[in-house]
């Protein structure tokens, strides 16, 4: 068995995942109590990140202790980064690699998360490469009381063929926001 990719994010009401400019900041007031991100959190044995998530904006940028650290400080292991340009990135990061090639750096993420663990994917357009590639097995959307009205929607697909989901879990617990859990058919 093998481990599944998940893309975990939060989302605006009205399906935007960052603001304008890629802005994490309308995040920060939904960051709260909600027993079902450590429950997540516990499953991550590896991230498949973005280049541009990577380098983007930080929902705890205000907080020095939690600033720039997965799931601000709550999770440590590997970081595999897509990116068109590796070669960028020549000092070296604990606990992250940078690749290129799509299927490589889902194969290292796996693998470093193990048969048991998951693999959170990070990032709208590697998400969208990784569903493409018929790799995504899951979405776990976390539904923030919020419209946002512009910004980086959960997915855009012009002209795309449907992408068939079947819900497999909601938790409702927190008031922050409501967590759905989908298995991409």
């Amino acid at each position: 068995m093998s481990s599944k990719l998940v893309y975990g994010v939060t989302m605006s009401l009205d399906g935007f995942i960052a603001g304008p400019g890629g802005d994490m900041g309308w995040l920060t007031p939904h960051i709260g109590p909600n027993p079902a991100v450590p429950e997540f959190i516990a499953e991550v044995g590896a991230l498949l990140v973005g280049h541009r998530t990577f380098l983007g904006d930080d929902p705890h940028k205000s907080d020095a202790e939690r600033a720039g650290k997965p799931f601000g400080g709550g999770w440590e292991g590997l970081q595999v980064v897509l990116t068109h340009y590796p070669e960028q990135h020549a000092e070296p990061i604990d606990d992250v690699v940078f690749v290129s090639d799509l299927h490589d750096a889902i194969a290292r993420a796996k693998a470093a998360a193990g048969d048991d663990r998951i693999v959170n994917v990070l990032g709208a357009q590697t998400a969208h490469a990784c569903l493409d590639a018929g790799q995504l097995d899951e979405l776990l959307v976390f539904v923030a009381p919020v419209l946002l009205g512009d910004g980086t929607r959960l997915f855009e697909r012009p002209g795309g063929a449907d992408v068939r989901l079947e819900r497999i879990a909601v938790d409702a617990r927190a008031e922050r926001a409501t967590m759905i859990r989908f298995r991409v058919l």
